[in-house]
């Protein structure tokens, strides 16, 4: 189905509301602000800047590019730390594992990198991952190459109505085949994935703690007191919190995969309604990378 077809279906499921009759330009436009700042930092890293300056530049890059919140600040990471090494899961909540944040490591030549941001823009919320290398790393090529299939298993299987956890299963099982360790695991409670909301548009800055943005985390606080009432989680993980149909709504989804100290990994949004799902948009990074290399068309083809 089309995206203009599925933005024309179906009631508002167990969530209560489906975004095939919302806006979908004002995601789609955070997003590619998001996509832009990740690519433009990026193409400025040199050796030795801290993952704390590229993270300094992609929050200046933002405020002065129209983003006057967040769901989380910038993040990046170098080196073995895009694997996650001595991340673990809810402990980074509440800032109880400073590893987690953009810290003094400094990029080297063909060292692994990873930007992570999640500005919201006149209240439309995206949420992005970016991976690239500073010069070359065969293991990051594959890496980056197989997460194409992750990001069709995820759509096949949702638009089959699994269950969420069934899915997040599912991508743990690809990572077994492959031989990669699922770092996502590694994400506060283990998510494969999480919800975003349309916050109210103005012209103000919106406070931050612990790097997360606090408007955005109340509509996620509220999301899960409805969810367990309703018997859904706005949380995607492996476990029977999820176990569950897709709810409509908009998911920033982002598998991240781990081998032998290098991780990669891409996020974006994926729209959920009533009766169907697409990715908010083809024109990524990813998948322009997937489509240069002669990957897209084959696994299409396939």
């Amino acid at each position: 189905m089309s995206q203009d077809a599925g933005r024309n279906g179906g009631d508002g499921g167990n969530a209560g509301w489906d975004p095939a009759i919302a806006d979908l330009d004002g995601f789609r436009r955070a997003q590619r602000l998001a996509y832009r700042c990740a690519e433009t930092i990026a193409a400025q890293l040199r050796p030795g800047i801290t993952e704390r300056e590229a993270a300094a530049l992609m929050q200046r890059w933002l405020a002065a590019n129209g983003a006057n919140d967040c769901f989380h600040q910038p993040f990046a990471w170098f080196g073995d730390r895009t694997a996650f090494r001595g991340f673990i899961g809810v402990r980074h909540l509440g800032g109880f594992n400073p590893a987690f944040y953009p810290g003094g490591r400094k990029l080297e030549k063909n060292m692994p990198y990873i930007l992570d941001c999640a500005p919201t823009l006149q209240g439309y919320t995206a949420d992005i991952g970016y991976s690239g290398c500073l010069g070359s790393n065969r293991i990051l090529e594959k890496l980056m190459d197989d997460l194409l299939e992750y990001r069709q298993l995820i759509l096949d299987l949702v638009r089959q109505r699994k269950h969420l956890s069934e899915i997040s299963q599912a991508v743990d099982r690809l990572c077994a085949r492959h031989g990669y360790e699922p770092r996502h695991k590694a994400y506060p409670f283990q998510v494969l994935a999480h919800r975003v909301e349309k916050l109210e548009a103005d012209e103000g800055r919106h406070l931050s703690i612990l790097n997360f943005g606090v408007r955005n985390i109340g509509k996620l606080v509220g999301d899960l007191a409805r969810g367990r009432r309703e018997g859904w989680s706005p949380l995607w993980s492996s476990g029977q919190p999820s176990d569950h149909p897709p709810t409509p709504g908009l998911w920033a989804v982002e598998p991240h995969l781990g081998f032998r100290g290098v991780g990669a990994k891409w996020e974006e949004l994926l729209v959920v309604t009533a009766e169907d799902a697409f990715w908010l948009d083809e024109d990524v990074p990813q998948v322009r990378r997937w489509s240069s290399r002669g990957l897209l068309p084959l696994a299409q083809a396939a």
